[in-house]
């Protein structure tokens, strides 16, 4: 293995693979090309850094060091123009030309804008990188009226975000629930009711018709016919991977750039990873599976043998004061699939396991999540629970004690 190893996009995707090969004898002289001046820096944390809960510094996956010291070589502001796979170079918008012998692109997504008339009115944003997340803060300086199209968990973040900036929230969702995706109606209920004991107005099982304003948003006209008062509008509804560079270089693309499970495309130099891929029929958003892609792709760019493979996931909810956790498959409508619940109503906490044969294959926590990845290493494991049924619902040590 070595040669010429060039990387597109510096977000977390990069810098896992960037880690996973550090201190590896793999021979590659690596360059990163990214069109954000800033360094890569862990987009789970906008949210606190917009609700002042965080600093800018604290963003950071590592120093200006760390990169010198590993012979990484950064070009921050300015991104890939186009792919000459013929010459296997990439060009960059300032026209610089960088040979590549390996290509790796992960250029992430950006926020999913639906055909929304006014979508282009100054004062509405996406919530996807620490750019959208300071004009967000700037905004929020005055007050006024937010509204955030989408429950979803980057929807909430944003909301809470604002929210603490001292923002009138409104949340705008087509679910029943917020997070309807990772809740069942129960837990989804007792959000919703948390959110607005914070100060939210959440607008649920409805959607946007239009954005209205003169140059800049002035309200949201809603598919029931009301209208929201609006300062700034967040686009929070979903992700598009960006696929485009990919596709005016000839890749096979369809939501994403197609890799097969050696996070390989169409072309055996080059390789994609994070949200700008798709792996069959599956895009990304969360940070776990882009995390193992990320290493996987790293032992193939050493020598190695490992492929991607599809493993359950876990969410949490980063909003302060509400604890929420969701993994597996909490849908399931299978006969054999069987519920343990606990509710406590007066303390606010919920769980609700789902098990298949004595294995657990989802659940939903709300109020307390501390033994959520327990119950994930279990799930994961396929763990046979048959003796500890009982006690399931409360958790690690009153297991281990049954």
């Amino acid at each position: 293995m070595g040669g010429e190893l060039v990387i597109i996009g510096h977000g977390m995707a990069t810098q896992r693979l960037l880690e996973s090969l550090a201190g590896e004898q793999h021979g590659w002289r690596v360059t990163v090309i990214s069109d954000e001046p800033e360094l890569a820096y862990n987009r789970i944390l906008l949210s606190p850094w917009l609700a002042g809960e965080t600093t800018t510094d604290a963003l950071a996956l590592a120093s200006p060091g760390w990169y010198a010291n590993q012979g990484v070589q950064l070009h921050q502001g300015d991104g890939v123009a186009w792919i000459d796979r013929a010459a296997r170079a990439v060009i960059t918008r300032a026209g610089h030309r960088i040979p590549f012998d390996r290509l790796v692109i992960a250029t992430g997504s950006r926020p999913a804008i639906p055909g929304i008339e006014g979508a282009d009115l100054e004062g509405v944003t996406g919530f996807r990188s620490l750019e959208d997340a300071r004009w967000m803060a700037e905004g929020s300086r005055q007050g006024g009226n937010a509204v955030v199209i989408g429950g979803g968990f980057l929807g909430l973040e944003a909301a809470e975000g604002l929210r603490a900036q001292g923002m009138t929230v409104s949340v705008v969702h087509r679910g029943h629930c917020p997070l309807n995706r990772q809740l069942d109606a129960t837990a989804g209920g007792m959000l919703a009711e948390a959110l607005r004991r914070r100060g939210m107005v959440l607008h649920l099982a409805n959607g946007v018709d239009r954005i209205q304003g003169k140059g800049r948003v002035e309200a949201v006209r809603l598919q029931d016919g009301r209208e929201l008062a609006a300062d700034l509008v967040v686009m929070a509804a979903g992700i598009q991977p960006n696929r485009e560079l990919a596709e005016e270089a000839g890749l096979e693309c369809e939501r994403g750039i197609h890799v097969d499970a050696t996070l390989t495309t169409s072309d055996e130099r080059i390789h994609a990873l994070g949200e700008c891929c798709q792996f069959r029929d599956q895009t990304y958003g969360l940070v776990e599976p882009v995390y193992r892609q990320a290493e996987v792709l790293a032992d193939r760019l050493c020598g190695g043998r490992r492929v991607y493979r599809e493993t359950p996931v876990a969410t949490r909810l980063k909003i302060s004061g509400v604890d929420v956790f969701s993994c597996g498959d909490i849908e399931t409508r299978d006969r054999d699939t069987e519920s343990i619940l606990y509710h406590d109503r007066r303390g606010g906490e919920y769980r609700r396991l789902l098990l298949k044969n004595n294995r657990l294959v989802g659940a939903v926590l709300y109020g307390d999540a501390s033994m959520g990845p327990w119950l994930f290493e279990h799930l994961s494991r396929g763990t046979d629970l048959s003796a500890w049924r009982a006690s399931l619902a409360f958790g690690e040590a009153y297991c281990e004690a049954a």
